[in-house]
């Protein structure tokens, strides 16, 4: 049996399966009743690292970076044939259903929509963050200037290379833009376009026919475009706005529908909402977008500015409880909004204690695994670790072992203290002062070289890692009622019962050898002793009656001592030993 079918039938099987889609790690099932899931069996199948129960009867299975491949094996079976994907009505609608994430539907989808806008263009983000980290490593051998300087004028080979990073973060409005509009139900392509045209280079150009004015203590650029003011930004890597936009394109989109003919919906539907939300979003969406992120990095920047101590604590600590919740997305949104607007980030490195804290006590379960002889956990293990450490994604570690064991928390957020302490006091008391990125990058041992100053980095995410790691093997992650239950599968176990069949000839047959040899009385015990043969022990060997034995078909009978005697009984010895002997007083065979 396959993963995939072993994933099925651990979930209830097809029928109890209403829907299946994924994230970057983890497949996610709407089902008709969660009561029939075994969790246990699907944790046991060798391609999951871990289930995560949730209310509403959905239900996930963490896969790691194969999870597209597994998805694709679950849709390819023939019972998951007439299986798709809820729609955004149908899953509300399920979650409003039962359990308390029901009775909070528009937190649940905020979230959602927070998490579907992003997962889709994380691999691109990873790819592009390496580029950034070749570049920051080059720089730091020498072998370039200071490539994220804009007044630093690099050779055109390694502008090229600039180049690489660069098409993903310019552009990623558009690929933010195109994921939240397919996720609130509207065409992705109309919030790709509409997003598209604050990007366009004629946008930017019009500046040059603006006037500057304050707003909100800032310098903008505004164009009298028909009598209304036209605020001109620089909308590259901004990700605000096109939330912002694909929010009110959604509700338009549904609108439009219900009030357009279905025969002339492919034309209007588009045309109507680009008409409506390309100068909505040009006028009034984007600039709140852009003035709602520069609010959210202003108050990060304050704390920062404040105390960077304080803050260099608080964001570790503060992480392992809000990317459960997906409140990380709007961070990461300000991390790339303090590149655009400051030349740095603050928050990434920080940030790199929590991660490397969690690959450290993902570690530190491997080192239990291996040594308890706890084969699923330490697949499960080494998977979240690679992932991490190689691509900074933290989800099949936190889904898959740390929010399973609730013991790993505490071990887990003093990792994140003793790094959050190192990148405290080293930012405060050393001369280079804190640490901070040109770039936005995954936080994994590859993207090192792209911090600033790289040492006291390197110091405290191994301060992080090492410390929830020897705290974890130290001081083990399961409770002790865990432990021994895990000591118990690892029991050989005893031989499995052997199942004799007996039919109603042999019974029939015993029954008239009892009779024969003195009846069940005087019969003490009957045991198989050869192939063909039977022991039987009796009190009286005097009540024996041969003449009947022989009568009941018995093939031969001898007597072997005072009370003992072997039966000739064929090859069905084992059978006719087992129907005798359950027949006595004490039941022996």
């Amino acid at each position: 049996m396959s993963s995939a079918q072993e994933i099925v039938k651990g979930l209830g099987g097809a029928e109890n399966i209403v829907s299946l889609s994924h994230c970057a790690t983890r497949l996610r099932f709407q089902l008709i009743d969660g009561g029939k899931v075994d969790a246990a069996a699907i944790d046991s199948v060798k391609a999951v690292m871990g289930t995560v129960p949730q209310a509403g009867d959905r239900f996930q299975v963490i896969i790691g970076g194969g999870v597209q491949n597994v998805y694709n094996e679950i849709n390819a079976l023939p019972e998951m044939s007439d299986k798709r994907e809820l729609s955004d009505e149908e899953l509300k609608a399920a979650a409003r259903a039962g359990g308390v994430r029901g009775k909070f539907a528009w937190v649940d989808s905020f979230f959602e929509f927070l998490s579907d806008s992003f997962r889709p263009v994380l691999g691109a983000l990873l790819g592009a963050s390496l580029f950034i980290t070749f570049m920051s490593l080059m720089s730091t051998l020498g072998v370039i200037g200071n490539w994220a300087d804009p007044t630093v004028e690099l050779e055109p080979q390694w502008q090229f290379v600039n180049l690489l990073w660069q098409s993903v973060f310019v552009f990623l409005p558009l690929m933010v833009a195109y994921n939240a509009s397919k996720k609130v139900g509207a065409d992705p392509w109309v919030g790709f376009a509409i997003m598209a045209v604050l990007m366009l280079a004629g946008f930017g150009n019009l500046g040059q026919y603006g006037e500057t004015v304050n707003v909100f203590g800032s310098d903008v650029t505004q164009v009298d475009i028909f009598g209304l003011p036209l605020t001109i930004f620089n909308y590259d890597s901004q990700v605000f706005p096109p939330l912002l936009m694909a929010g009110a394109l959604g509700p338009l989109y549904k609108l439009l529908k219900k009030l357009i003919p279905e025969n002339l919906q492919l034309i209007f539907v588009p045309f109507l909402a680009m008409l409506i939300m390309m100068p909505l979003t040009a006028f009034i969406i984007g600039p709140i977008g852009v003035y709602l992120g520069a609010w959210v990095a202003q108050g990060l920047g304050a704390i920062n500015a404040f105390s960077p101590f304080i803050f260099a604590i608080v964001i570790p600590l503060a992480y392992p409880f809000m990317v459960p919740l997906g409140l990380h997305w709007p961070i990461n949104a300000v991390m790339l909004l303090n590149i655009q607007t400051l030349g740095y980030d603050f928050i990434q490195g920080p940030m790199g204690a929590w991660n490397f804290a969690c690959f450290g006590a993902t570690a530190g379960v491997l080192v239990l695994a291996m040594r308890d002889r706890d084969i699923q956990m330490r697949q499960t293990a080494t998977g979240a670790l690679a992932a991490g450490l190689l691509g900074g994604i933290s989800e099949p570690s936190l889904y898959g072992i740390h929010l399973r064991f609730k013991r790993i928390y505490p071990r887990l957020l003093a990792g994140c203290l003793a790094g959050g302490l190192v990148l405290g006091f080293g930012g405060t008391f050393s001369e280079a002062g804190a640490v901070t990125t040109n770039a936005f990058v995954f936080t994994s041992l590859l993207t090192i070289p792209a911090f600033t100053p790289m040492a006291l980095y390197g110091i405290a995410v191994a301060v992080a890692f090492f410390t929830s790691m020897l705290l974890v093997v130290m001081f083990d992650y399961r409770t002790k009622e865990q432990r021994l239950a895990h000591k118990a599968d690892l029991e050989p176990a005893g031989p499995e019962p052997k199942i004799i069949l007996v039919g109603d000839v042999e019974e029939n047959q015993a029954k008239q050898w009892l009779k024969a040899l003195g009846g069940e009385d005087n019969v003490v015990k009957v045991t198989q002793v050869a192939e063909t043969r039977l022991r039987v022990e009796v009190k009286d060997s005097s009540l024996v009656d041969l003449e009947a034995l022989h009568r009941a078909e018995l093939p031969g009978a001898v007597q072997i001592d005072d009370k003992v005697w072997h039966l000739v009984a064929g090859l069905e010895s084992e059978q006719y030993a087992h129907a005798m002997g359950r027949r006595l007083p004490v039941p022996t065979g």
